[in-house]
């Protein structure tokens, strides 16, 4: 049997993008699987934990703060519309747009998915330590804070 290969630790270490790249894709396969057994989707999950958080938004908000694209948002909203767990009101501040707002329906169904969190986030890191773990949280939140990069 050929020796099995090693290459892919060195590149990680010279590419750090393609490392994050893989270490991303792994990590957002493992989070839709564990949301499937959840009957939610990771963007619906989001959805609702922000309204939970900061109440009615509207879709565009939704999607500018989640960073999910805007069509995508259209079909996550009018799922969890279909579901019960949002209704879709008129904005009382602009009247031409809509705000998205949790149901009680959709407030109990997220305490749902929320209680298996703990667990899927130990075994999705469990290679890392709690200190690595707020490491990498802290350096995932500076990378993805807004900066100008042409200079």
């Amino acid at each position: 049997m050929p020796p099995k290969p090693t290459y892919f630790p060195q590149l990680a270490a010279e590419r750090p993008d393609i490392a994050l790249c893989r270490a991303s894709a792994t990590v957002a396969r493992a989070a839709e699987a564990h949301a499937n057994t959840q009957g939610l989707g990771v963007g619906q999950h989001l959805v609702l934990k922000m309204l939970a958080e900061v109440g009615p938004c509207s879709q565009q908000a939704l999607a500018e703060e989640l960073r999910i694209d805007r069509s995508v948002m259209v079909t996550v909203c009018d799922d969890l519309e279909r579901s019960g767990y949002v209704r879709r009101e008129r904005n009382p501040l602009d009247r031409r747009s809509y705000a998205v707002t949790l149901t009680e329906a959709g407030r109990d169904r997220l305490t749902t998915a929320e209680a298996t969190t703990p667990t899927f986030l130990d075994k999705t890191f469990a290679a890392l330590t709690p200190t690595e773990r707020t490491q990498l949280t802290t350096l995932l939140t500076k990378l993805l804070t807004p900066r100008d990069l042409d200079h």
